[in-house]
């Protein structure tokens, strides 16, 4: 008989190891308890700001009861590259694309994702964040530039705030994306030389633990990445291992 989840307090230890993540819009709704691992959003929603409910998600986060190969806590944190308009954009700094002047440029592409990774890191009241993974959101939900290059533009922001995460010596890095979104936020704008190439992914997939196993053998995102988690949605988020 195939496992089916119940209410939100389903006795998740009955089952097969599962993760449930979390984030700003289950503020002060109760939470499962019993699962193996939690991913915990850092974001209200955008890149700029921050789940008001973090600690107390952290917290419950801390009673995961493990059983898999995953770290019991793994943040996720939003992306999105609002272009030169934005008041958050950088208008200084050097990296590996240049230095950035203000533009819609490359350079201070990159100089934006390293930016809103450093303040995830930094501002938004985690301890300790080289020991988590982390997780980048990729979704058209948010702010992206589509015109000509933006591709090649939104990868570099990606790429910054890869980079700031491996840089500060956390746990790893990963994208949550679908083929689709990741297709039409970035395109070829991957190339071979980035940092995205080679990162593991975590997969939406729909409404059942056995769509969520059967995608586990899903294309990964970039060349060489592998399918690490794929997430199923019931009355909460929850998400299967596949390593």
């Amino acid at each position: 008989m195939p496992w089916a989840l119940g209410a939100a307090s389903a006795a998740l230890s009955d089952g097969p190891p599962i993760g449930v993540d979390v984030s700003y819009p289950q503020c002060g709704e109760p939470l499962p308890a019993g699962q193996a691992f939690a991913l915990v959003g850092v974001n209200g929603g955008t890149a700029t700001t921050t789940n008001p409910c973090l600690q107390t998600q952290l917290d419950w986060a801390a009673g995961s009861i493990g059983g898999t190969v995953h770290d019991d806590i793994q943040l996720y944190v939003n992306t999105g590259n609002p272009g030169s308009g934005s008041p958050f954009w950088p208008v200084s700094g050097d990296n590996r694309y240049g230095t950035c002047d203000g533009s819609n440029s490359r350079p201070c592409a990159y100089q934006y994702g390293w930016d809103r990774a450093l303040e995830d890191a930094t501002i938004r009241g985690i301890s300790y964040p080289e020991q988590y993974m982390w997780w980048l959101d990729v979704e058209i939900a948010n702010s992206w530039d589509y015109s000509d290059g933006g591709g090649v533009r939104n990868a570099a922001v990606l790429e910054g705030m890869t980079e700031y995460f491996t840089a500060i010596g956390s746990r790893g890095v990963g994208l949550y994306s679908t083929a689709y979104q990741w297709g039409y936020i970035v395109g070829d704008g991957v190339g071979a030389t980035s940092s995205l190439n080679g990162l593991s992914n975590w997969r939406p997939t729909g409404s059942t633990l056995e769509g969520a196993q059967a995608n586990c053998g899903l294309e990964p995102l970039t060349p060489g990445g592998i399918i690490e988690l794929t997430q199923f949605t019931t009355d909460f988020d929850y998400n299967w291992s596949c390593i």
